[in-house]
């Protein structure tokens, strides 16, 4: 047995708003802001929505949704309620941080106080710094001290009492409208994410050898439902008892996504802004960038992995790698064009983990790859696809005249890769 199969944990901010309320009730509510709303793909939008529906499902519709500026909402709602006080998970991304901050003063002036409790990760960023005080730099160290900080135990409410309050009329129409707009999704919701990490479960043992080839269903999956919150890491690691190679592994992991977290709280700019700019020009985006978006490269790996995200919100993680060295190294765009591209299809769409790998790959983030490393696609994929099961699957016309020459010569783009970063700042 892999590991032992908690029941489900409710968030450290729900458990502190059980123990003020008291008799008066919690009231759950969830503020759709226009600004992200309108900024998402459908992808997005229709993984945000089922995740709504299948949650107010699980919660005899308690949920209450209401849609506009949250600073304008939830101290509207508060004053319905007569409550005293607001209770969230901290935000820790630039732009959330921004709004709390703008919630927090219009609830302040209605006499209102917003109490922030625990964060989306096992180790809230800001917690974890070197023996000088500074956050760290390099991942290595980061994830030593991480397992040495440690973490608490999820989070327990066994009964709360509810509060209620009606939802925006609009709501039911829009988050309809979202999935059906939206390609076809997982299961949403804390059961579909319970029953996804306990199949991950039995076979976590076999991570460390299979997580990278996209051809198997060997990752775990679980990207979407930590992305808004579904699951906490915190209860991933409670879970996983076993010490093998693969459940290492896959805590390495949960550590990668907590280390970018960290370096983004401690570096908004690095959202959209080189971490560490390396000087060199980058090509305007063109019509290659529009054949790499489109998966039509002639790279059957590059093509695969566009087509799956756009098809599916989704994309095996090494394939995201390879798809994006591809970008950056061999049609030679600065990572935001591609970052932005993954952000508004991905339904796992996690701006600090997302923006970090991609400033990886570029050689301009934390732990960059070697400016000299090129990914080649076509030994990527004879590396990682042995079969060819995973291309085959996404470009069924592959071997035929309809599928297209590749668009560029890998040796000779690679070549100007390192012509440009051997002359940089010149």
């Amino acid at each position: 047995m892999a590991a032992s199969r908690s029941a489900p944990p409710r968030p450290p901010a729900l458990l502190k708003a059980h123990e003020d309320a008291g008799s008066a009730g919690v009231l759950p509510l969830f503020v759709i802001d226009p600004v992200l709303w309108k900024s998402a793909g459908p992808a997005r939008r229709g993984w945000l929505a089922a995740t709504l529906k299948a949650t107010n499902a699980a919660y005899a519709d308690r949920l209450v949704i209401r849609l506009g500026d949250p600073a304008v909402v939830v101290p509207k709602v508060a004053r319905e309620l007569g409550a005293e006080r607001v209770h969230v998970t901290r935000e820790t991304t630039p732009y959330g941080a921004r709004r709390d901050r703008k919630i927090a003063a219009a609830l302040n002036d209605a006499e209102v106080e917003l109490v922030e409790t625990g964060t989306p990760y096992a180790v809230g960023p800001g917690l974890i710094t070197n023996g000088s005080g500074n956050p760290y730099k390099v991942f290595t160290p980061f994830s030593k001290a991480w397992r040495e900080h440690g973490w608490p135990a999820p989070a327990k409410v066994d009964r709360v009492h509810w509060a209620t309050a009606e939802s925006d009329g609009r709501v039911a129409k829009m988050l309809d409208k979202a999935i059906r707009e939206a390609p076809e999704l997982p299961g949403a919701g804390e059961d579909a994410a319970i029953t996804r990490w306990h199949e991950f479960l039995d076979d976590i043992d076999d991570y460390g050898d299979d997580r990278n080839r996209p051809d198997l269903d060997a990752t775990s999956r679980l990207s979407p439902y930590l992305k808004y919150g579904v699951l906490h890491p915190r209860t991933l690691l409670a879970d996983i008892t076993s010490k093998s190679k693969g459940a290492e592994r896959f805590a390495t992991e949960l550590a990668w996504r907590e280390f970018y977290a960290d370096v983004l709280h401690h570096n908004p700019r690095s959202a959209w802004q080189d971490l560490n700019p390396l000087g060199i020009p980058y090509d305007d985006p063109d019509d290659l960038f529009e054949a790499w978006k489109e998966g039509r490269t002639g790279f059957p790996i590059v093509d695969a992995g566009m087509r799956q995200l756009n098809e599916t919100g989704w994309m095996h993680n090494r394939v995201r790698m390879i798809t994006a060295s591809f970008l950056t190294k061999d049609l030679h765009v600065w990572w935001p064009h591609g970052a932005r591209y993954f952000l508004d299809r991905l339904i796992d769409g996690d701006i600090a983990s997302n923006n970090h790998g991609w400033q990886w790959v570029a050689g301009t983030g934390t732990d960059a790859a070697p400016y000299f490393r090129v990914f080649n696609p076509t030994t990527q994929g004879e590396k990682f696809d042995p079969t060819g099961a995973y291309v085959r699957r996404w470009i069924p016309e592959l071997g035929t005249d309809d599928y297209p020459e590749p668009i560029i010569d890998h040796k000779a783009e690679r070549e100007e890769t390192l012509r440009r970063y051997e002359h940089r700042g010149h």
